[in-house]
């Protein structure tokens, strides 16, 4: 019977999908968080993963993308040259209301998973037809937790969403931690604060609308992210022409300039200074 009530009460969450906000509004930097990009073998078994984790099946154009309501998911049919772990980029995570339950449900639907030992259950992992790893995060535990350096905190407030993307989880090299988060503080608008976590201490982390992006020590060398599993990840950016050229202005060089879609949006590509591939978007706010 619990278990009935639990997967009622998700449909019953599920059912408001269809009018999710859009992506969320930008900073002052007009930076908002836009998207992840994943290469994998077998689009439609990824496909299923991700509508059974929540999402949404939208077009843009002619394209099926998956939508969140801070994120769309692209899946593009290639082989990459490895999971995200063993890259900058080693996971996301996604805030569910209840760890435990979200588990339990993806793993009745025949995925892989595990609950992280912490002995809290509030952390756990659901991996992907192709092994790519998902985090999950309990709702108003301690691990949604970001307190920025300077200025109130606000306590996070109770979903009313079953599911939303929490954080992206870089490893930098020891001595990158702090410039990682300055990086991403400067050229995206960020807030630097803390986002903590069953054990001490907190990672350094820059808050931008829609995800937090959290930092950590690498343990060995780590590949750029292009190529890999999750090939990029991707920003929602205002007036991003002016973005770009404030971008080269300050020195960071641009792997694909500004230019606009025949779909009328438009994007450029960066990579960040420890290998994360960057693409800047305008236009995907519409979906």
């Amino acid at each position: 019977m619990r278990k009935l009530i639990s997967v009622l009460s998700f449909i019953a969450l599920l059912s408001g999908g269809a009018v999710w906000a859009q992506l969320l509004h930008p900073n002052g930097a007009g930076v908002s968080m836009g998207h992840l990009h994943y290469k994998v073998r077998d689009v439609e078994a990824n496909k299923k993963f991700w509508i059974e984790l929540g999402a949404t099946p939208v077009k843009i154009d002619t394209r099926e993308v998956l939508k969140f309501n801070s994120v769309l998911i692209f899946l593009d049919k290639a082989e990459s040259s490895g999971g995200t772990e063993g890259s900058v980029v080693n996971h996301v995570g996604f805030r569910v209301p209840n760890t435990r339950e979200s588990l339990a449900r993806m793993k009745a639907a025949g995925y892989k998973t595990d609950l992280n030992n912490t002995g809290t259950g509030k952390v756990g992992n659901v991996f992907s037809p192709e092994g790519e790893r998902i985090e999950f995060l309990e709702d108003l535990s301690v691990n949604v937790k970001f307190v920025p350096d300077v200025g109130p905190y606000v306590p996070p407030q109770k979903m009313t969403i079953p599911i939303t993307l929490h954080h992206i989880h870089l490893y930098v090299p020891e001595d990158s931690v702090g410039k990682a988060r300055a990086w991403y503080v400067k050229v995206f608008g960020g807030i630097p604060g803390k986002r903590y976590k069953t054990e001490d201490p907190p990672y350094d982390a820059a808050d931008i609308p829609g995800v937090n992006m959290n930092f950590a020590e690498a343990h060995g060398a780590l590949a750029p992210t292009k190529g890999r599993m999750l090939d990029h990840i991707g920003f929602e950016v205002k007036n991003l022409e002016a973005f770009c050229k404030k971008l080269e202005a300050n020195g960071i060089k641009l792997d694909s300039p500004y230019k606009k879609l025949p779909s009328g949006i438009a994007n450029a590509f960066l990579t960040d200074p420890w290998g994360t591939y960057i693409e800047l978007t305008e236009g995907l706010d519409r979906f």
